[in-house]
């Protein structure tokens, strides 16, 4: 399976398992095994490089076994074709999404400005509040 020009994945790395799937579909769906898990094993593959794979896990969230396999279900579709080009489209996503370094973030100080406007709402607020209080015979 081709992910983009420099990563393609060994058919090694991929397994596919069939069940029948939940909601619609009247009688054909006690027959049929339309639903489709996909599994890839991340962890041991060597398409990808080791801060891909650190990003794939961080993004794939409960998806990631213990094993270090992405594990991606489908049952949208009463077609098993469809299901299984869905579940291999999202696989497909999640590694592209992957590849993407996140940009560093640069930490910068708030202006004078900024300072100034957030303190003088905080005044402006905390006398609203101060007003609120009890009312005294002066």
């Amino acid at each position: 399976m081709r992910i983009n020009d420099d990563i393609t994945l060994q058919d090694w790395e991929l397994s596919e398992q069939f069940m029948r799937a939940s909601g619609p579909g009247g009688q054909n769906v006690n027959k049929v095994a339309s639903a489709v898990e996909l599994r890839f094993e991340a962890a041991r593959s060597p398409s990808l490089p080791d801060p891909v794979k650190t990003r794939l896990k961080r993004l794939a969230g409960r998806r990631w076994t213990k094993d270090g396999a992405i594990v991606i279900q489908c049952d949208e579709t009463r077609s098993q074709a469809r299901n299984r080009d869905i579940a291999r489209d999202r696989l497909i996503a999640l590694i592209r999404q992957a590849l993407t370094r996140p940009k560093r973030r640069i930490a910068t100080r708030p202006t004078k400005g900024s300072i100034r406007r957030r303190l003088n709402a905080k005044k402006v607020r905390a006398d609203i509040k101060t007003l609120r209080g009890k009312v005294t015979d002066d």
